[in-house]
């Protein structure tokens, strides 16, 4: 993998952004330099991909709504095919802070075994303050994966991650797809990749609708707890440290 200049990609999944959307593309292109766009639209009903597309952004349309895990997906499919050493998630939705993707490499650039890198909303002190409801959920997710994993992890739910040659790899080939974000955590862990957190600021919504409303908070927990379970007990290829190619050899976890 190459550190110098690596060749960057911002997937920004989207659903009916189309009010966030072009705010979110053209500040990757403001504070973000040298990082390519693609704009994952997943099904929308409203104007998000013309208006993704009139600020210079590639658009890749879904025939129909795949939920986030299939529309990232797709970024990782789109990133692998083409080659890129590197891969951002970027939510549509405004969210994220397009300035710290550069936090997010130096950690990588420091680091080059470092797998994936994930921006957590609770290191430091960035002001962030998500509903109590979801807030509970993420502490819960944190407490049973920093557990699991035999490491701190504080911000399971960020969807502001940047990832290697060799997360794109294996997120392409295999990504969870309901609610993604924890269960991709169990994924670095049973692969033998690593994961950062790095604290970044975070902003609220800008727009449009989250898919987890404060009535689904509790589906959601039970959902991803169930998620978090079932995980454990699949079987999963064995692999070397790093390796995102299994061997024909299984095991149970």
């Amino acid at each position: 993998m190459r550190t110098d200049n690596p060749r960057t990609l911002a997937v920004v999944p989207a659903y009916n952004e189309a009010e966030t959307a072009p705010e979110v593309v053209r500040s990757l292109h403001r504070d973000a330099p040298g990082v390519d766009v693609v704009v994952i639209d997943d099904g929308s009903t409203d104007a998000t991909a013309a208006a993704a597309r009139a600020t210079g952004a590639r658009v890749i349309r879904l025939p129909f709504n795949l939920g986030i895990g299939g529309a990232v997906q797709t970024g990782f499919v789109y990133a692998r095919e083409n080659g890129y050493d590197r891969m951002v998630q970027v939510d549509g939705d405004g969210q994220h802070v397009a300035a710290e993707i550069a936090t997010l490499a130096a950690v990588m650039d420091e680091d080059p075994a470092t797998d994936m890198v994930c921006g957590s909303r609770f290191l430091g002190d960035n002001g962030y303050l998500a509903p109590i409801s979801r807030r509970t959920g993420i502490h819960i997710f944190a407490f049973l994966l920093s557990r699991i994993v035999d490491r701190p992890v504080t911000d399971p739910t960020s969807g502001f991650r940047l990832y290697n040659r060799r997360a794109i790899s294996l997120f392409a080939r295999d990504y969870p797809h309901d609610y993604p974000e924890v269960e991709a955590v169990l994924m670095v862990h049973h692969h033998q990749l690593q994961m950062r957190e790095v604290p970044v600021r975070m902003l609220e919504r800008g727009g449009g609708v989250s898919s987890i409303s404060s009535g689904k908070s509790a589906y959601y927990m039970v959902k991803v707890l169930l998620a978090i379970f079932v995980g454990l007990l699949r079987r999963r290829p064995v692999v070397e440290p790093g390796d995102a190619s299994p061997a024909p050899a299984s095991h149970g976890i």
